[in-house]
């Protein structure tokens, strides 16, 4: 397996710290809690022994892109195949209070938009920079990981399987069905945490789209990064849409809605990055 560039990565984040996820659907690079903090995955370095949390369409002859939802942080990663049309929405909710149970969590939602698509996942942590071990206890609400230092818990309603490295799953899902998994801190003696209901995972995803609207409608920043967003969105108005699949119907309003968006400029093109983060103390 080669190594990916880094401009096929795109990076999501809490302004504590941030994850960097390729074009495949894999974090391949993830500190937790903190941007200062041992990484979890750490694949973008060492393929064998880095760790890494990855969801991807099981179809070898599926097509990927990225993309940012409309003025916010979280990354789409879509999949295209002869069956179906799927996506990746990533984000870390920023800005929760001390009593949600997914404060410093990283969301990940897989949606199928049109058709049907088999999916893999494999969650390998490598604690302290692949130095630590760790032990996997699976549960009905998902998996722990337990090292010396630090316990993470993979919340899904998915069944997962353990191996030697961590937690795999394989599923398949249908037009408008979804399956989401939250990776978070717990603590030593716990199973697993909690996994969000679909409305809640709805209120989660809203949650951090109108947080990250708000965060830039108060940057003063008028440089590169926004002329690039309207730049690529023009380019992308030149381009062919994607067909819809052979034999299938036309693709859902929701769909053309993004393509909308996307030719209208209001949607920020995978890497060409995001803007200066703002200081903690006076942006949460």
């Amino acid at each position: 397996m080669s190594y990916q560039p880094i401009e096929n990565y795109g990076i999501i984040g809490n302004m504590r710290t941030a994850a960097l996820v390729s074009m495949t659907g894999s974090i391949d690079w993830f500190c937790f809690p903190h941007f200062d903090s041992p990484s979890v995955f750490a694949a973008i370095l060492d393929h064998e022994k880095g760790g890494r949390f990855e969801i991807a369409a099981a179809h070898e002859s599926v097509k990927t892109k990225q993309i940012y939802w409309p003025d916010t942080n979280v990354l789409i990663t879509r999949f295209n195949s002869p069956d179906g049309i799927a996506e990746i929405q990533d984000f870390m909710p920023p800005g929760l209070s001390n009593e949600s149970a997914w404060r410093y969590s990283l969301v990940r939602r897989v949606r199928v938009t049109q058709g049907s698509m088999e999916f893999r996942m494999r969650c390998h942590p490598a604690f302290d920079y692949a130095r630590a071990t760790h032990d996997t206890v699976i549960s009905k609400q998902g998996a722990g990981f337990h090292s010396v230092g630090l316990s993470l818990s993979l919340a899904t309603d998915v069944p997962l399987t353990a191996d030697d490295r961590g937690a795999t799953a394989v599923f398949v899902l249908h037009e408008e069905q979804s399956a989401v998994f939250v990776l978070g801190g717990i603590q030593a003696k716990e199973s697993c945490g909690s996994c969000p209901s679909i409305g809640e995972a709805d209120e989660l995803f809203e949650h951090t789209v109108n947080y990250w609207r708000r965060w830039l409608s108060k940057c003063t920043y008028a440089g590169r990064w926004r002329e690039m967003i309207h730049r690529s969105a023009l380019t992308l108005k030149l381009l062919p849409s994607n067909p819809p699949a052979p034999s299938s119907p036309l693709r859902p309003a929701a769909c053309r809605k993004r393509s909308v968006e996307v030719e209208t400029g209001t949607i920020a093109i995978r890497g060409f990055g995001m803007p200066p983060s703002p200081c903690t103390a006076c942006c949460g």
